[in-house]
């Protein structure tokens, strides 16, 4: 493909991959560095199948690096749509609680919140609830002012616009097979285009991270286990959100639960769900990929896993089988959601990484290795914080590949 020796091969062309690539050209202009994408466009998978929500902070335990690179992330990320023309929309949040059993929790995430620094979070009652959406049912809700949507494809052209104007190369249809190291000489990575020389690589491949880290040589003690989140339309003309609605979500799963979501062109959509798929890109109900679920089944973190959250994995699967289930979680939030206003909607496959232990992996989480750095977990809210994890992930890699500070 190319006989060149890139400084930093960047595997991954989400928008991880591209946020760390802007900031790697920004910081060091002119170095050698290609990202390395195995589809025909950018931005394919997680990056271009998700809600589209820029995410304020709200919801992350006050220290972590997700709160952390979430709320920078924010400030971050609007000022680079600014400049490049992306439009967004600061269309605010409202997020319910139906039960009294939520409250506790609700306040909590207000405390959250403001010990995160999200600006402008006020807790409300229901009238002034209902001022915001008007088909809302709450008890008490946090209101968000400063939460908003994009369209995270776009976020990537634009990315992508930057970094090849600062002469890096970006290579689509290129899924890397193999990573071979050879002893003083540059990585020789085997993609379906033909060998890129590398002296350094950087993993961000997302649902496939923690295979591209094994042909690399690493052994990540985590493996990625999909899950599928699947959408419904709504009927425009039902007017079901103005911004978006959310539920409070259970503290003992690394999902927000259904929710309603206004989309940047202006089309409304509820959910999605969490159900595990049994491929990586198993973006339909009947998607099975077996060398993809031999893995799976074969590692004890999976088991470990399933035992601590069957009953809620169960209910999952029931409420994609059944239209009914999935319009009874909706209504608790707009009790007056009939199923004619659902029409089917997309899907997305989200990268959860899950530890040997069963722990699903809540926080972003790089490893180091030998001329690689591997980004084996990147959950939401990954697309928000996608500048801001980039420019740590470029200091973590300058550290680690010897490059100047």
């Amino acid at each position: 493909m190319n006989s060149d020796t890139f400084e930093i091969v960047i595997v991954g062309g989400g928008i991880v991959g591209l946020g760390t690539a802007l900031a790697l050209t920004e910081r060091y202009p002119g170095i050698g560095l290609a990202i390395l994408e195995k589809e025909a466009e950018l931005a394919s998978h997680q990056t271009g199948h998700n809600s589209g929500v820029i995410h304020a902070g709200i919801y992350y335990k006050p220290g972590s690096a997700k709160a952390e690179l979430c709320v920078e992330g924010v400030r971050l990320l609007k000022a680079f749509c600014e400049e490049q023309g992306v439009p967004y929309d600061n269309c605010g949040k409202v997020i319910a609680a139906t039960e009294e059993s939520e409250l506790p929790q609700l306040q909590s995430l207000y405390e959250r919140g403001v010990a995160n620094g999200v600006p402008g979070l006020q807790l409300i009652g229901p009238e002034r609830a209902r001022e915001l959406e008007p088909r809302v049912q709450a008890l008490r809700a946090i209101h968000s002012p400063n939460t908003a949507i994009v369209d995270f494809r776009r976020v990537a052209g634009a990315m992508a616009h930057v970094i090849a104007g600062r002469g890096g190369r970006i290579l689509t249809n290129s899924r890397v097979a193999a990573v071979r190291r050879t002893q003083g000489e540059p990585l020789l990575v085997e993609t379906a285009r033909g060998m890129v020389r590398a002296k350094n690589l950087l993993n961000c491949g997302g649902l496939y991270a923690d295979r591209i880290a094994r042909m690399a040589g690493a052994r990540p003690e985590v493996m990625v286990v999909p899950f599928r989140g699947e959408y419904y339309t709504l009927r425009p003309e039902s007017r079901v959100v103005r911004g978006l609605i959310y539920p409070v979500p259970n503290p003992e799963f690394p999902f927000l639960g259904v929710h309603f979501t206004k989309r940047i062109d202006g089309d409304p959509e509820a959910g999605p769900n969490a159900v595990l798929a049994f491929a990586r890109q198993g973006y339909r109900l009947r998607d099975m990929n077996l060398p993809d679920l031999a893995e799976m089944l074969a590692y004890g973190g999976f088991w470990r896993m399933s035992a601590r959250h069957w009953r809620t994995g169960l209910y999952e699967i029931y409420r994609s089988i059944s239209r009914a289930a999935f319009l009874r979680a909706l209504q608790k939030l707009v009790p007056d959601l009939e199923d004619r206003d659902l029409l089917p909607g997309g899907s997305g496959v989200r990268a959860q990484t899950v530890a040997r232990n069963g722990a699903l992996c809540d926080d972003f989480r790089i490893f180091e290795a030998p001329r690689a750095v591997h980004v084996l977990n990147a959950p939401s809210p990954a697309a928000t914080a996608s500048i801001a994890i980039g420019r740590r992930i470029a200091a973590v890699a300058a550290r680690s590949f010897g490059l100047p500070s």
